[in-house]
């Protein structure tokens, strides 16, 4: 488990810096409200209640896409799930932040502008680095602590991520520590039975590297999506490549493929692979298919089967934990729902340890009028998730680590004198 001090071991009457990720959709210009905000409200409205002066970092997009904006429209959505005005202040580390921020008092809350509107930002560089930056060592001397809240963002080295907490006392707020303590387990963990990871997406390269990282710790892999195509391409049946313009197949096949085959040979006997296809019939309705009656494809799927549902489902109710990455299907469209629909509803009947992940794919939870509850943990981590599952590191997570043993190691040299 990470050893990092969390918001529980921040001194009173602080003032904090904390990072967030309220990185939304962007429609008409404006952000979209979306579960990040209920998260992280948490953690906000704690810090704020205890007397706190809090001060918020987030982004928005990067510079050069259509959804690189201001936060002035996050603040507003913020405040209504931390129940707290949020003031907002178009400036990251210049006169007029500063000027906010020493202006605040105890239980009020600001957010700054875009942290990637600032230069300093973005390049990925060391901790050191960044913590050298005019960015951190303009806003660091400004507050006594700063609180790391953004897990979904902690495999960036970027300035609001891995500088301050060089320079700052620094601690975990809720999102980060009770993501990182699920999206874990898989690697630290025991459990007393069978472990089961649903596997599927679009992006069949990362799961691909999860699945032969995580070899040893999982019993079996339930396939579909992307990826699953791609092994049933691998077992020899005429699927997983591009049809009509699509881009999602080939490109990610030449790239996988041997590694896609080693895993597929060394552990078959764990994968379980779709017996049956959904694809869009001619008269717009839901059609499927036998994947040993496909002799060529046509036509793109778009979930699997139903007789897949089915052979999943005893798979997972006896598992002791089920871990999901990536959807079954495009279930955005409610024709093609039924693989991610059905096998979740599944997990959270089933007495597990759960924990499904990926912003895209937990959003499969409300749209289908399931509840959260009935899962052990509902990540809104995308890449984070895949570092933690795979055991890669997370650098702010490590920053985080080496803050808690550098207060540790002042705190006894203070002692001893």
């Amino acid at each position: 488990m990470a050893e990092f001090d969390t918001i529980d071991d921040l001194p009173a009457d602080s003032r904090v810096l904390v990072r967030l990720d309220l990185n939304s959709p962007i429609e008409d210009g404006e952000p979209q409200d979306n579960r990040r905000f209920e998260r992280h409200a948490e953690t906000v409205r704690e810090l704020a209640a205890a007397g706190h002066r809090v001060v918020l970092l987030a982004h928005q997009g990067r510079p050069g896409r259509d959804d690189f904006t201001s936060l002035s429209g996050h603040a507003a959505i913020l405040a209504a799930h931390v129940d707290r005005d949020v003031a907002f202040v178009a400036d990251t580390d210049g006169d007029e932040a500063l000027a906010a921020i020493d202006a605040l008092d105890a239980g009020e809350i600001l957010l700054l502008e875009n942290t990637r509107m600032c230069d300093d930002e973005l390049p990925e560089e060391s901790p050191e680095e960044k913590a050298e930056t005019e960015f951190v060592r303009t806003l660091a001397p400004r507050f006594d602590a700063y609180v790391n809240d953004a897990y979904s963002a902690a495999h960036r080295k970027h300035a609001s991520l891995v500088g301050f907490p060089l320079v700052l006392p620094a601690y975990a707020g809720r999102v980060m520590e009770t993501e990182y303590e699920a999206n874990t387990a898989i690697a630290t963990r025991e459990f007393d039975g069978p472990v089961t990871m649903v596997v599927g997406g679009t992006k069949a390269t990362d799961v691909i590297g999860v699945m032969d990282a995580l070899d040893d710790r999982v019993d079996r892999f339930l396939l579909g999506g992307v990826a699953g195509e791609l092994f049933l391409r691998a077992a020899g049946h005429p699927v997983g490549h591009d049809v009509g313009g699509m881009a999602l197949f080939d490109e990610q096949w030449e790239r996988n493929r041997e590694l896609i085959e080693s895993v597929l040979d060394e552990r078959g006997d764990a994968i379980r692979l779709a017996g049956d296809l959904a694809y869009e019939g001619p008269d717009g309705d839901r059609a499927e298919v036998a994947i040993d009656d496909v002799d060529e494809k046509t036509t793109g799927f778009l979930d699997v089967g139903s007789e897949t549902v089915a052979d999943y489902e005893p798979a997972i109710r006896e598992s002791d934990a089920v871990f999901v990455k990536g959807a079954l299907g495009v279930f955005e469209d409610e024709r093609f729902a039924d693989g991610t629909v059905g096998v979740l509803e599944t997990i959270g009947e089933t007495d597990c340890f759960s924990v499904v992940g990926g912003g895209d794919t937990s959003r499969a939870i409300g749209m289908y009028g399931m509840s959260e509850a009935d899962f052990s943990h509902v990540s809104i981590a995308g890449g984070a998730y895949i570092r933690a599952l795979t055991g890669e590191p997370l650098p702010a997570v490590e920053v985080l680590e080496a803050a808690a043993e550098r207060e540790a190691a002042e705190r006894g040299a203070a002692e001893r004198e």
